[in-house]
């Protein structure tokens, strides 16, 4: 077993110091919180508190009537207008970024124009003078009565057994089952594609002959997969850190963020799929890397059977649809693709506790055969130099006892 974790303990080392590894890690959530921040920085000049102009030719704006805000929310300045003729000066001379034209027949039509210049107003433009105009339309009524048309509907969809909600406010919450399985699919494929490359650059280079001597084919296996299991933890752990941050600091400019809550529920079912679900692939590039001769023709097999651990993307209309379809509960306990139709379905509804126990044991079962399946064909084609396994040498291999 020792020499079993100083190989993880060399994989990690040596993948973790490359520049790749670096670059990669930490500059993608550096170009996300560089493209979010100058989004914000975007917003917020292009708002900059200039006034909102209007023309009340209805006679329903009342300045003195204003809405209820959040403590650390504040709403863009109303400036009225006599005419079009002044707003549209004022526009020429940049005191206002946009103005609205109330007509005359607006309680009828429930129409109005807005102007500007090139940019469109922003949405904050928007929902400012909205909410503007909805508490003037509903200054009239009785208080009750007047903050429920101000706010608007606040629906509320529940799970059948109490336990998972969603609403307007928390609609990033919805998408975070999916952001995990676009994770899972990039962080995973990649890491098992470089083990795809190791496998087959060691046999190419006869690199393996060496190491066979002091390892066993299931130690040399179990060490790399779990040095490269580390390193994707650690890219996992980095991505959800700056995710965390890039977060707390846009809730302070985007108020959807603030409700994001943290599905502790799914992160546990996370967890326990995560590993053997690497495991499951790492077994079978391991195996595929030990049976050709060449990366490009691994590479080539890999990338097939890459698509049937895609495969419930491509029935994203049906998650949306009918998350609890025959198909669909299908593969969420087929093991290539249990653990991103788990995270999709999570997203949709609730998955029965039976579906997540059967899944989790046959994705268990089928990585420990596909890991000793791997070891199997690795010590048939690791001396097999400048020769391919064949598919009959490959199941003979795998029926063999010694």
């Amino acid at each position: 077993m020792r020499n079993f974790w100083l190989l993880a303990r060399h994989e990690y080392r040596k993948l973790v110091s490359k520049r790749s590894f670096l670059v990669g890690t930490l500059g993608f959530p550096l170009i996300i919180m560089i493209v979010m921040a100058a989004g914000i920085f975007i917003a917020i000049r292009g708002d900059q508190n200039t006034p909102i102009g209007y023309v009340d030719n209805a006679g329903l704006i009342n300045t003195a009537v204003v809405p209820q805000t959040d403590e650390d929310e504040t709403l863009l300045p109303l400036r009225p207008f006599p005419n079009e003729t002044a707003a549209r000066q004022a526009l020429t001379d940049q005191e206002i970024q946009v103005y609205f034209v109330i007509p005359a027949d607006y309680r009828r039509t429930l129409q109005l124009d807005a102007y500007y210049w090139q940019d469109d107003p922003s949405s904050t433009v928007v929902s400012d003078f909205n909410a503007y105009l909805r508490a003037n339309l509903a200054s009239d009524y009785p208080a009750s009565i007047r903050t429920r048309l101000v706010e608007g509907p606040d629906l509320v969809v529940r799970s059948a057994d109490g336990s998972r909600e969603f609403n307007s406010r928390n609609i990033f919450s919805f998408f975070i089952p999916f952001i995990a399985a676009f994770f899972f699919i990039f962080v995973v494929m990649s890491s098992s594609g470089y083990l795809l490359q190791v496998v087959t650059d060691e046999k190419e280079n006869r690199t393996v002959e060496i190491m066979i001597t002091t390892v066993s084919p299931g130690q040399l296996i179990g060490g790399k997969a779990l040095g490269l299991l580390a390193v994707s933890l650690t890219q996992v752990v980095i991505w959800v850190l700056a995710g965390v941050v890039a977060v707390f600091i846009g809730s302070f400019f985007i108020e959807a963020l603030r409700f994001i809550s943290v599905p502790w529920s799914l992160l546990l079912v996370v967890i326990f799929f995560f590993v053997p679900a690497y495991a499951f692939i790492a077994g079978i590039m391991t195996a595929i890397g030990s049976a050709v001769t060449e990366l490009t023709q691994a590479q080539q097999i890999a990338g097939i059977l890459n698509l049937l651990f895609l495969l419930p993307f491509f029935f994203t209309a049906l998650f949306l649809a009918n998350p609890n379809s025959p198909i669909l509960v299908f593969l969420t306990l087929f093991p290539t693709t249990s653990f991103i139709t788990v995270m999709m379905r999570w997203g949709m509804s609730t998955v029965p506790l039976w579906q997540l126990a059967l899944s989790w044991l046959i994705l268990v079962g089928s990585a420990m055969l596909s890991v000793w399946v791997a070891a199997r064909v690795f010590r048939t084609g690791m001396l097999r130099y400048g020769q391919s396994l064949s598919l009959k040498e490959a199941l003979t291999a795998v029926r063999s006892r010694s």
